[in-house]
Order: C-alpha cells, then sequence, then structure tokens
C-alpha cells in the first residue's frame, strides 16, 4: 500500500492562507510520485511566515490559486492514507481552504507522523522533522512544502522497513494509534489507543 505524505505553508497566521504544497507517494522501495505547486493565498503575507519558508508575495503573484489546484490535489488524498508531520496543522489548513472555496471535503484517513514517531523512535529531544532526519542521516530543505513530504515519506519507509510492516496501517496498529479522518464537513484526529490495565482483583 502506498504512503501519501502533504505538507502546506502558509502565507500568515491563518490556516486558509497556503502559499505552497508538496505531496509525495512513496512504497516499500521509496519514492514513485511527487507533486509541487505554489499557491497565489489570494490574501497578505506576514513577516514571520516569509521567514520561516521563503516564499513571498512577489513569488506567489503568477501562481495557481488553491481553487484552481485543487483537481491536481484531490486525486491524491480520495480514498488514501495520507500522512503529515504535525497532522493537526495541515489537516486544518486543508479543511478551512475548503472551506473558504466552499469545496466539498475529500473522504480519507490521515495519520500523524510526529505521533508515530513518538512511538516508533522514543527517546529523541524532541520529533520536529529536522530532528528525525538528522537521527537517521536524511538531508533536507527545511519548510520547503516538497522537501518536507518527502522526508516523511523516508522515514515512514524506513520505520516500515526496520518493524517489517508491509503498510502504514499496520505500522500504526503496531504503534496502538488509530487514523484520524476527514469527511464532509468534518473530521475525526488521530488517537493513541490506551492499552486496558489488568485487573487486579484474584479469584
Amino acid at each position: 500500500m502506498n504512503v501519501i505524505s502533504i505538507d502546506f505553508e502558509t502565507a500568515n497566521r491563518y490556516r486558509n492562507s497556503p502559499c505552497a504544497v508538496g505531496i509525495v507517494v512513496g512504497d516499500e522501495n521509496g519514492i514513485i510520485d511527487e507533486f509541487y505547486s505554489l499557491i497565489n493565498p489570494l490574501t497578505d503575507f506576514e513577516i514571520h511566515n516569509i521567514n520561516v519558508h521563503g516564499i513571498t508575495e512577489m513569488d506567489v503573484m503568477n501562481a495557481p490559486t488553491f481553487k484552481e489546484i485543487w483537481p491536481s490535489i484531490e486525486p491524491y488524498l480520495v480514498d488514501n492514507i495520507v500522512v503529515a508531520h504535525n497532522a493537526s496543522f495541515d489537516m486544518s489548513v486543508l479543511r478551512a481552504t475548503l472551506d473558504r472555496f466552499d469545496i466539498v471535503y475529500p473522504d480519507m484517513q490521515y495519520f500523524c507522523s510526529v505521533m508515530l514517531a513518538k512511538q516508533l523512535w522514543p527517546g529523541l529531544p524532541n520529533y520536529k522533522l529536522n530532528t528525525l532526519a538528522d537521527s537517521k542521516n536524511i538531508s533536507f530543505s527545511h519548510h520547503h512544502a516538497l522537501d518536507d513530504a518527502r522526508v516523511v515519506v523516508h522515514l515512514l519507509t524506513e520505520a516500515m522497513r526496520e518493524k517489517s510492516k508491509n503498510s502504514v496501517i499496520e505500522l500504526a496498529d503496531s504503534c496502538q494509534i488509530s487514523s484520524g479522518k476527514i469527511f464532509e464537513r468534518s473530521y475525526i484526529t488521530p488517537k493513541l489507543r490506551r492499552k486496558k490495565k489488568k485487573s487486579g482483583i484474584v479469584r
């Protein structure tokens, strides 16, 4: 089963202002497909965001809007397993922007690679993407949407090899993590399933 990773960068503090998107598809052998686009967010940029990702209003002046590139993005997401690093951010960007343009939500399952990494590689100083990449000797340009999405795929394929799992679902199940879901105008977040405590009653 393929892994689909998605990453957004935003123009400002508001989640409905994506200015770049990267999508990477991988399998057990590595990356098999990629999609990247700058996005004209039709709104102002804030200096904090520019300092993070380096994208400016001039860069996106002639870029397509989210509504224009959605037909290219949607097939990657519908009925697939999607992963994002700190998925609460990327999924909220997706939902807020779909709401802004009154676009129907895709039916999709998703996982958070931060949540997975905490279970897979305990004891790291933090679970930022650059820290995880360094731990696996992966070099990349942090906060470039396509590079960030690539790293997530590399990390997950590495984890599947380490744990002898054939899919992200198997990997997540071994970590006791249930998938999040997005469906029309609603969502469910991924959850870490707590192990049931054994009863202390002696019979």
